[in-house]
């Protein structure tokens, strides 16, 4: 891997270098998202069946769309008892972690004679969009799901292209089925964004789509955003091992390949204080290339994304961990849990040499829908705040009201809104009269 002093200059190439992975970077892209979408829009299930066969190979009809509980059966018979039980074992993780960011309604009464409030209600269909193809992500369905139902969500409906015989990976059904998912549709790409977003007539419309996906999928959901909601607009993973001196090489170089393996785009960066680790990391991360089965994509993600920066100082190097604000942040230093009070912006963090980032992908409990590009500094985890809605709730009887009218009165007339005004006047229009 290449190793940078850090500096500002080097810092400022470096974010510049990650920026060109945001999806809206591929504006070229944009022209086939609108043909789907306004193809979907306005032929339904006839599109989604059309596209289905052009971009899957499958032959897909309104009566197999759906998935069918026997197909779900034998999606269970295909699936290793084993592996089923480290599914259930990861999942009891997750609702466990989910089930504590639940929020209530509240409500504060005065004697005063006002009650204010705030109602949360969870939102009535969602979508979730689990990436198909060769690869199988049932993490990802997990994570997608959990919060979902956690929050109370009415209806979950899952999309995911078929392979070419029209079947859905088995693991991938297994796992929707363990989570919670009620109906699972053979459908993948812009187009199943597209039907989530406008409905047919196999899939009806959802309030929200959530999910990560292909950069088709990514621009459809920007281009969809606002007639539904959607959880984010995912980039390439990306992952940033802060470390000192105490670190243990191997560790370190294992768990950055960890993301570098997803694709090209993948983006792997070490920032230290020790030029010894950084040599040493290097060093590993070409042993391990000897050995593992993506390495032909690990080096085209390390050529493109991946770095070493030399920071001469601790507080150098935590600073230029908040410039990046990573989706993945491991801090491995003497004291993991004083620097991470330092860190504000990361998607996900963890703490000392035994927790590396897979244990967050699969097992852990937090969730690893995660903000990329820079996103954490103002973005959140997938939660089940993603799936409810807030409604403020204002009551105010006649004699709260009556002390606190003028104000209201004066305020709306300052911004030149006399029906506001007005709204309040009529009320106490009489007692006005009296007065006179």
């Amino acid at each position: 891997m290449r190793i940078v002093e850090l500096s500002s200059e080097a810092k400022s190439r470096l974010l510049e270098d990650l920026l060109k992975r945001s999806p809206n970077s591929y504006g070229a892209y944009e022209g086939s998202v609108r043909e789907i979408l306004e193809k979907v829009k306005a032929e339904g299930d006839k599109a989604l069946f059309a596209y289905t066969e052009q971009f899957d190979g499958a032959k897909i009809d309104a009566g197999s769309i759906e998935v069918s509980e026997e197909e779900t059966a034998w999606a269970y018979a295909q699936v290793d008892a084993s592996l089923l039980e480290v599914i259930r074992r990861s999942l009891k993780n997750i609702r466990e972690y989910h089930e504590k960011q639940r929020q209530y309604s509240w409500f504060d009464s005065k004697p005063n004679g006002t009650l204010l409030g705030q109602k949360v209600t969870p939102l009535s269909r969602v979508g979730v969009y689990v990436p198909g193809g060769k690869a199988a992500y049932p993490s990802s369905v997990l994570m997608n799901i959990v919060p979902a139902k956690v929050a109370g969500v009415e209806q979950i409906v899952m999309v995911t292209p078929p392979g070419r015989d029209g079947k859905v990976n088995p693991t991938t059904l297994v796992a929707a089925k363990e989570a919670g998912a009620d109906t699972v549709y053979k459908v993948g790409g812009a187009q199943a964004i597209a039907a989530l977003a406008y409905g047919t007539e196999s899939i009806a419309k959802v309030d929200k789509i959530v999910g990560p996906g292909n950069i088709y999928v990514a621009l459809t959901k920007k281009a969809v955003y606002g007639h539904v909601s959607i959880d984010s607009i995912a980039g390439p993973s990306e992952i940033l091992v802060l470390a000192d001196d105490t670190a243990n090489p191997r560790y370190v170089a294992a768990d950055l390949l960890s993301q570098a393996e997803h694709d090209e785009l993948a983006s792997a960066i070490l920032v230290t204080t020790s030029r010894r680790l950084a040599e040493a990391v290097s060093a590993e991360v070409d042993g391990f290339l000897q050995k593992l089965s993506r390495a032909d994509i690990i080096r085209k993600s390390l050529d493109n994304y991946g770095y070493i920066l030399v920071a001469e100082t601790l507080d150098d190097a935590i600073d230029a961990a908040n410039e990046i604000a990573s989706e993945h942040m491991e801090i491995v230093t003497a004291n993991p849990f004083e620097v991470m009070m330092r860190v504000k912006n990361a998607g996900a963090i963890f703490l000392g040499e035994y927790s590396s980032e897979p244990l967050g992908d699969y097992f852990a409990g937090p969730n690893h829908v995660l903000p990329t590009n820079g996103t954490a500094k103002f973005f959140s985890p997938l939660s089940v705040d993603d799936f409810i809605k807030k409604s403020s709730i204002i009551y105010y009887s006649r004699e709260a009201l009556e002390p606190v009218h003028e104000d209201i009165i004066r305020f709306a007339k300052a911004e030149q809104l006399t029906a506001h005004a007005n709204s309040i006047e009529v009320r106490f229009e009489e007692d006005k009269a009296k007065k006179e």
